[in-house]
């Protein structure tokens, strides 16, 4: 990796840069994942590169369809393993839940790659090897998974863009909760809950929210994950936060 002056002004961005660069390096992310991450840079610069209030509310209500869930599982790209890989171990051990593989651009090497760098970083009894087409709708890779993770979950958590199994998961009956930062997204309008967040603060975010709502007690987040969500809404409300940066930086 470059080594980045810590006192530099756009620090803790290049780092995060370096970390999807090494992972094209390892075998872990697809040179298609640099683009992926250079327009969800543009997308935090609008939003001022912090949790919106918008933003923060959806990763309540995604951490109480979590806890509701009877089988929740985390699904897992190149690029969100090697930005959050520590933080999808703390949300899979707040929730007990599944973490599952799912690639585009998959190869059965990579997949063993991303298993191996998951498990290195926390995560337990990553699924994803030997996956088969189980997602009806999709003619993609990404069609493909495990029949005890996604296949059979009622709730499945995509981070990163993932616009066409969001919505083949949807048609199957499930709770789909994505990280996208692009509010207008065909993930973000597809999910039952979409975060309009960087994946680097979204996904702590969540897991606090689990410890939160646990500590409210089990009647309270089954009574939040019950309430419908206004996805439109908080849509507006996240692209008003970008509005009202570009009226008052111009």
């Amino acid at each position: 990796m470059t080594d980045i002056p810590p006192d530099h002004p756009r620090y803790a961005s290049l780092v995060l840069r370096e970390r999807v660069v090494a992972g094209v390096a390892q075998g872990l992310v697809a040179p298609q994942g640099l683009i992926a991450h250079g327009r969800g840079e543009a997308f935090d610069y609008l939003l001022g590169e912090r949790t919106t209030p918008p933003a923060d509310l959806a990763a309540r209500a995604a951490a109480a369809r979590l806890l509701a869930a009877r089988d929740p599982v985390l699904s897992v790209n190149g690029n969100t393993a090697v930005l959050v890989p520590g933080a999808l171990a703390d949300l899979q051990r707040a929730l007990g839940c599944k973490v599952e593989v799912n690639l585009f651009h998959r190869t059965e090497a990579r997949v063993e790659k991303l298993v191996a760098h998951l498990e290195t970083a926390g995560c337990r009894d990553v699924l994803g090897r030997g996956a088969t087409p189980t997602i009806p709708g999709l003619t993609s890779e990404r069609a493909k998974s495990t029949r005890e993770g996604i296949a059979g979950a009622d709730c499945v958590l995509v981070p990163l863009e993932d616009g066409d199994r969001a919505q083949a998961l949807r048609a199957m009956g499930k709770t789909v909760l994505t990280i996208d930062i692009n509010p207008l997204s065909r993930t973000a309008r597809s999910a039952s809950v979409n975060v309009a967040d960087n994946v680097v603060r979204a996904l702590p975010n969540v897991t606090r929210h689990v410890e939160v709502w646990r500590k409210a007690g089990e009647a309270a987040w089954r009574k939040a994950a019950s309430e419908p969500w206004d996805g439109e809404a908080n849509m507006r409300a996240v692209l008003a936060v970008i509005a009202e940066r570009a009226r008052t930086e111009a």
